[in-house]
């Protein structure tokens, strides 16, 4: 455990952009909100370092995706409430105060957790840390992962500077994945060929990326 919180902690660095990642570009998003009353499912994205509050471009995107395959499933979204500037941890206890409040109040909602860059870190911790440390302070009770039907995690440092320390909780085996841009210095092992832009949002919209977590996502719902 305490080798992971140490590759949260460098996490955190990396996908903040501190060790010389120049920062992500901020790109207005509208604050995404839960409907009145319970989706068949719920997108719960955090989104990157600088990005204005709501899910972010990246998850803007792949909910559009995730709509268009599932047309006939009221989808909804929250966009993690956190400052997205060096804080991993704020997020992913925001991330799983709201998926608990859900699982209360909208037992049959199907959750899809989810975050791009510092925001893929904050998701990480929720399925990856069972207990209290490093700043989080409210880990999902055991039961509650019954209630995530899917993870999908983009440009996600915790991949690359974790390593062979176990990573998710076994309870989430065979519901995530972690998707990684060609040449993206924040997720991908090594230095050669690595190019900063390649971790800005074009490299996972435009690159079929976000279509292709979508249709993962969709084959859970």
């Amino acid at each position: 455990m305490a080798h992971r919180l140490a590759g949260f902690a460098t996490a955190a660095l990396l996908a903040a952009g501190l060790l010389a990642a120049p920062a992500l570009t901020p790109l207005p998003t509208s604050i995404a909100v839960t409907s009145a009353a319970c989706p068949d499912a719920e997108v719960d994205f955090a989104r990157g370092r600088e990005e204005a509050p709501g899910v972010g471009e990246v998850g803007q995107a792949f909910i559009s995706s995730l709509q268009r395959r599932e047309p006939h499933m009221t989808i909804g979204s929250y966009g993690v409430n956190y400052p997205a500037d060096v804080s991993v941890t704020k997020g992913s206890n925001d991330m799983s105060a709201h998926v608990q409040s859900m699982a209360a109040g909208c037992p049959n909602t199907k959750l899809v957790l989810g975050g791009y860059s510092l925001g893929a870190a904050a998701a990480d911790v929720v399925v990856a840390m069972t207990k209290p440390g490093f700043g989080y302070t409210d880990p999902l009770p055991p039961p509650m992962d019954q209630h995530v039907a899917a993870v999908a995690l983009f440009g996600n440092a915790t991949q690359r500077v974790v390593g062979d320390v176990p990573g998710p909780s076994p309870a989430f085996a065979g519901k995530i994945i972690d998707l990684c841009a060609a040449g993206d210095p924040i997720c991908t092992g090594g230095v050669q060929d690595l190019h900063w832009h390649s971790h800005l949002q074009p490299s996972y919209i435009g690159s079929g990326l976000v279509d292709q977590a979508a249709g993962f996502v969709a084959g859970k719902l």
